[in-house]
């Protein structure tokens, strides 16, 4: 076995701004319910033009530029969403196309949901510690405003779009993917899903039309008893105790979610990293999103173990403890 790092990280979040009080037009809400229920303040939205594989290109584009990295070398991509431009061909080989990432490149999406990041980076994990590949893009990204009920006040006050991206490559000295935990629970499919082909699951008619659909409460119960749970596997499998996280990184649900978790988990808040407050809940993009954010604002550096969180339809989970080994940036961020 090779081993890994994270060697780069680049985010992108749509122009347009919807916030709790252009929410108070549209259903019966004002902010003071919403924050005090979710904790978002405001969320980013695509333009009627503008898909998942737009947001992708654009969060690569930030990470090439800023680490100095070319899209020449890269020989496999693995983007996760549940927002796909199409139902095939996926996004991956879109942006494989437009980046100008070589023929000889893999590339493929992962459907996982608000976990999917994480599974991408698992498998990319995987892929380079195997020797079998040598850069792997990942991108989590979900234009979730395309497929949001916006007269339903119980999941429109919650969605965003935005993307994020990290290169995983070889680390010749030491892997640097520490510890891992994957889990699923098929029986609460039927409580976050959008019907396809089907629209029956484990015995319950679907409906929703083909926008997002999701019961809070059971989730909540399901990602406040599974999350701490999780985690502990997380850190048992790499041999690591808590206090050796720097960050905790959980999917930016709900800050009413990430709260009871931490505590569950005697974990601070303070070092739990999310980013909904501005850009709502964007599913596979929120953790890289968080995880920028948190360079950007000089908290994150090189150097510490971050424990990445990933929850959410399926019901799929996931969690992976790394330490970074980003490279120097060569030019500053974009301004999100």
């Amino acid at each position: 076995m090779k081993g890994a790092k994270i060697t780069a990280i680049g985010s992108y979040v749509p122009v347009r701004r919807l916030t709790n009080s252009d929410l108070e037009q549209l259903v019966d809400t004002n902010d003071e319910w919403i924050v005090q229920r979710t904790g978002i303040r405001e969320r980013r939205i695509s333009r009627e033009d503008e898909y998942t594989s737009d947001l992708c290109i654009a969060a690569v584009r930030n990470l090439l530029t800023r680490y100095g990295k070319s899209a020449a070398d890269i020989d496999m991509v693995l983007v996760a969403t549940s927002t796909a431009d199409f139902s095939f061909p996926s996004v991956a080989s879109i942006i494989q196309h437009k980046l100008g990432i070589p023929l000889t490149a893999g590339a493929f999406d992962v459907s996982a949901a608000c976990a999917g990041f994480v599974y991408a980076l698992h498998t990319a994990h995987a892929y380079v510690a195997s020797g079998l590949h040598r850069k792997v893009l990942v991108v989590g990204a979900d234009a979730l405003s395309k497929i949001t009920d916006y007269t339903d006040r119980s999941t429109c006050i919650l969605f965003g779009d935005g993307a994020g991206a990290v290169l995983v490559e070889a680390d010749e000295q030491q892997d640097r993917f520490l510890g891992y935990h994957l889990g699923s629970d098929g029986g609460g499919a039927h409580h976050v899903y959008r019907t396809g082909l089907s629209h029956t699951v484990n015995g319950v008619e679907l409906g929703g039309s083909g926008k997002l659909v999701q019961n809070g409460r059971e989730v909540f119960k399901w990602a406040v008893r599974t999350v701490p749970q999780g985690v502990q596997r997380v850190l048992d499998n790499a041999g690591a105790t808590l206090e050796q996280v720097d960050w905790f990184i959980p999917h930016s649900a709900n800050l009413r979610m990430i709260e009871p978790v931490c505590e569950r988990l005697n974990y601070p808040l303070s070092q739990a990293l999310y980013s909904l407050e501005y850009f709502g809940n964007t599913s596979a993009a929120s953790i890289p999103l968080a995880l920028d954010l948190g360079i950007r604002e000089g908290k994150v550096h090189s150097g510490q173990r971050v424990l990445l969180y990933g929850f959410g339809a399926g019901l799929a989970h996931a969690g992976v403890l790394t330490e970074l080994q980003l490279d120097e940036q060569v030019a500053p961020p974009d301004v999100l």
